[in-house]
C-alpha cells in the first residue's frame, strides 16, 4: 500500500507541476485573469495533497486500513475538487458546459476534508492507545 500511496503522491506531484506552467504560459492569453487564479487553487490543492500523500505513504505510525481510507479519499478528492476546477477555470475554451457539473467541486473539498479528519482521528487514537499503556 505504501508503495502505491507514494507513487500516487508523485504522480500529483509532477501533474502539478505540468499542468501548473501549462496554466501559467500556455492559458495567460487564452483565459481571463480571474479564471488563471481559479486555476491556480486547483493546481495548489493537487499540490498540497500530492505531498499530504507522499507523507502518508512515509509514515509508519497509521494502520493499512488507514492509510487505504485516506488514500481514496484523497485521490478521489482531487479529481473531483481540481479537476472540476480546471473545468470550470477553462470553460469559455470548450464547447462542454462545465458549469453544469460545478456540483462536483464541493464534494471534491468535501472528500478532501475528510481524508485529513481520518488522520486526525488517528492520531488521536494513537495518543489514546499509548497513554492507556
Amino acid at each position: 500500500m505504501n508503495k502505491k500511496i507514494l507513487i500516487a503522491g508523485s504522480v500529483l506531484g509532477a501533474l502539478g507541476i505540468i499542468i501548473g506552467a501549462f496554466g501559467a504560459h500556455g492559458l495567460k492569453a487564452l483565459i481571463s485573469s480571474e479564471s488563471q487564479l481559479t486555476f491556480e487553487t486547483g493546481v495548489r490543492y493537487q499540490m498540497y495533497h500530492a505531498l499530504f500523500l507522499l507523507f502518508i505513504g512515509s509514515y509508519n505510525g497509521l494502520s493499512k486500513k488507514a492509510k487505504s481510507i485516506i488514500f481514496y479519499l484523497v485521490v478521489f478528492g482531487v479529481f473531483c475538487f481540481s479537476g472540476s476546477i480546471y473545468g470550470l477555470a477553462t470553460n469559455e475554451l470548450s464547447s462542454f458546459d462545465f458549469k453544469q457539473i460545478g456540483f462536483i467541486t464541493p464534494i471534491g473539498g468535501l472528500l478532501l476534508i475528510i481524508a485529513w479528519i481520518t488522520l486526525l482521528i488517528n492520531f488521536l487514537k494513537t495518543n489514546a492507545d499509548k497513554s492507556q499503556n
